[in-house]
Parts: C-alpha cells; structure tokens; sequence
C-alpha cells in the first residue's frame, strides 16, 4: 500500500502554506487519495460513494477509462500550444458545442474556469452591446474574480471589501421561502415581473445582460418554477438586454437535459460551461449567437484555453455523456432519488423541502420553526462521511444537503444513500 501523509499533516501543510480562505469540509477530514467511477478511497482504504462530484464536476465518473485514455494519448502526442497555433481539437470541440448547446449559440472561446467564462461573458455583453451594467439574481454564484464576484448574490461568496457599482440585483424564483412572500402558481411569476422594476427603478436604463443561473447550485438548489425564464426574457427583450445563463454547475446531463435551460425552453444569448465538460480537467467556456461573437474583434487570447490536454478530454466527455445518455440516465435515477428524498420528508420534519431537477437535487434542513438548521446539517455530513457516503451543502444559510452525484451513479447506490440518511435523521 502507497504511504500518504495523512490529513494531520496536510492540514499543518495547509496552515503554513495555503491562504486561509481555502477552506475545507468536515471537524474529521479525511485524505482522499483515489477515485473510480462513483467511488473516492482515503488514506485508509476506505470506500466513500461521491454524492457531490466534485461539485457537480466529474459526471461520468472518476477517472473514467476512456476519458483517462483520450487524455494520456493527447500528453504523449502535443500537451500544449497556445491559441496563437492552430491546433485541431480546439475548433473540433467548439463545432461539437455548437451541436449541442440550445438553439444559435455557435462560437465559442475557451479558457480555464467557470470564473474566466463569465467573465469572458460579460465581457462580450459589453462589446456587444456598448452597455456596462448588469442585472444578477439574489444568491447566484459566478466566480471569484472582482467582477463575477460582484456579480454574485451570496454574502458568503462576496469578500470584496470594495465592491463595483453598476450591478442591481433581482429577488429569485425561491418558491419555498418566496422573497415576495407569495405562493405559485398564484403568484404569476412575480419574482421574474419585478426584474422590470428593477431595471426602471434601480439602473439607468443601459444594462448589458442578466446573468442568472438555470438551478442555483451554491445558491440551495433553488430551481425556479415553469415559465419563470420565458417570462424573464420577455422582459429583457422588450428593453434590449442580453441573457446569459451560467451552466456551470447545471451542464452536460445533471439536469436530465444537456442543459438545464432546455428544460425551460428559452434560449440564451451567451451561455457559459465549465466544471463537467471535461470531467474534471480544468476548462472553461463561453458561446454565443454569431452576430454577438462576431463583435468581438480585437485580439484575445487564453494560454491555456482549450489546449490538446483540455479539448481531448471535454471530446471524450461528450463522447461518454452522448454515447451513454447520461442526460435520461440522470433524468431516471434523479426521480429515484427525489421520490426517496420526498417519503424521507414525510417521515422526518427536518427536511422542510426537496427541490431540484435530475441529479441535482437539495435538501433544505430546518428546526420546528422553519428556522435554517445550520448546526444539525453538519452533524449530518459527518455521520454520513463516517458512514462512507459523502454529501455537500449550500445555500445562502448553508443548511442545504446537496445530491449531485456523478451520472454513473446506480440505484442501488441512491437507495443505499437514502437508507443510511434515514437513520442518521432519525439518529438526531
């Protein structure tokens, strides 16, 4: 057996050397030192079942063969170049995304993080547009940038002590905590209406784009009702405002669709991916319509963006994700789990809400009084972690378990999760 550090030490290493804001989970962390497929392995030899991926990152599995495969012949043919050369898989991925991506969305430019691409994204608005503000929902995540943190509506996330002007924000479709205090449908999608008052009201009339997320991950898997997005864009629209739709989190199957904006049938004007589309190398883009990428003219660069390594694995994902239909598998076993989630809500008063679409479902635990139940859920991640299962959490008060695990997960799998967060509920 390989020797390992051990977590003591990587976490007196990570003191000494780590800016303290790289945080990490669990009062008992472990080190992870191996995946395959749905599976992680610690230092001890010990099975964990990935409920989280990464952070909805590695779709197809852990160190899948044939993505591993794809990766190691393109290292030992051509690592890297830059986009100043002209490679082949870089314009190879980007027509096999114009295949794929809702409706015109056709060019693309790739860099290396969720961040970068929307940043890139705003970027382009503006061009696009001549406008500099922005319109962003409440408890959306887009980055850590200066800019895509602005955008963000998290004060978790928000740790510019001087931040930008010229961003308003809208309340979002949290149908369980309703920030206009009403009830759907009844309500007539009154948090997409008063995005129109926030443009009257709180801009000057010269916004670029909206940025929203179609399921806000870190947000707590807030996933707005139908129709909410049609009624958005008919809005932005009718004052010549860009959309751009952020599925980093939400892309390349988890929803059950290959984007989660299909669901809502609306298409974007700029849409940006990271995270999954290449399983886990580090990749980022942004795409949109050609007559919005065809302004963006001046010369622009990424060192890194879609080099061999990076577009030799996003082909192979895509080859995985489609060749397998990993979009119906997690349409199929997301239900599965959301079924198990809602008899577990039933049962234990602490779930006060299952939401989500495919695999990527949340959680929401609260006390008696639908008060958030911060303390408890972190018991609960580490009773499941003891237990070999690992689960994240978000939301604006953190107290959202979030299922988002890889799409080659199986049913087995999930109803094993469920029976063992049963009795850890029960345990509290």
């Amino acid at each position: 057996m390989a020797s390992y550090i051990g977590p003591a030490e990587i976490l007196n290493k990570k003191r000494k050397y780590l800016i303290p804001c790289v945080y990490h989970f669990y009062q008992q962390p472990m080190q992870l030192v191996r995946g395959q497929m749905q599976y992680l392995y610690d230092q001890t030899g010990k099975q964990y079942l990935d409920c989280f991926a990464g952070v909805s990152v590695v779709n197809c599995g852990h160190c899948n063969p044939q993505i591993t495969k794809a990766i190691c012949e393109q290292v030992n043919t051509l690592q890297h170049t830059t986009t100043i050369y002209l490679t082949e898989t870089i314009v190879n991925l980007a027509e096999r995304l114009a295949g794929l991506t809702p409706g015109r969305l056709q060019k693309s430019f790739f860099c290396a993080s969720g961040t970068e691409a929307n940043e890139g994204a705003a970027l382009l608005a503006s061009i696009y547009t001549g406008k500099h503000e922005f319109i962003s929902m409440r408890q959306g995540l887009h980055g850590r940038t200066k800019l895509t943190m602005n955008l963000t509506g998290l004060s978790f996330w928000r740790t510019d002590t001087n931040p930008m002007g010229g961003i308003s924000f809208a309340p979002n479709a949290y149908c369980y905590r309703c920030p206009m205090h009403k009830r759907y449908p009844e309500c007539d999608l009154a948090c997409a209406n008063e995005i129109e008052t926030v443009i009257q009201t709180a801009t000057s009339g010269q916004v670029a784009a909206l940025i929203a997320e179609p399921i806000q991950g870190n947000g707590g898997i807030i996933t707005p009702p139908p129709g909410y997005f049609k009624r958005m864009k008919e809005i932005l629209d009718k004052y010549n405002i860009l959309l751009i739709i952020d599925e980093v989190q939400t892309g390349f199957g988890r929803t059950g669709k290959m984007f989660a904006i299909e669901h809502y049938e609306v298409e974007p004007d700029i849409m940006t991916m990271a995270k999954a589309l290449a399983n886990g190398t580090p990749v980022g883009a942004f795409t949109a319509r050609p007559e919005i990428a065809d302004k963006y003219t001046r010369p622009g660069a990424s060192t890194l963006g879609g080099n061999p390594v990076t577009a030799a694995a996003a082909l192979a994902t895509l080859d995985v994700i489609t060749g397998q239909n990993l979009p119906a598998r997690a349409a199929e076993l997301g239900q599965h789990l959301k079924n198990g989630l809602l008899r577990l809500q039933e049962k234990h008063p602490f779930i006060g809400d299952v939401r989500g679409l495919g695999l990527m479902l949340g959680a929401e635990l609260v006390l008696a009084d639908q008060t958030p139940a911060i303390k408890e859920i972190d018991i609960v991640l580490e009773k499941m972690k003891d237990r070999g299962f690992l689960v994240g959490k978000n939301g604006p008060n953190r107290n959202v378990l979030a299922f988002q695990p890889p799409l080659v997960i199986t049913q087995a799998n999930l109803d094993d999760l469920l029976n063992h967060l049963d009795d850890v509920l029960s345990s509290l």
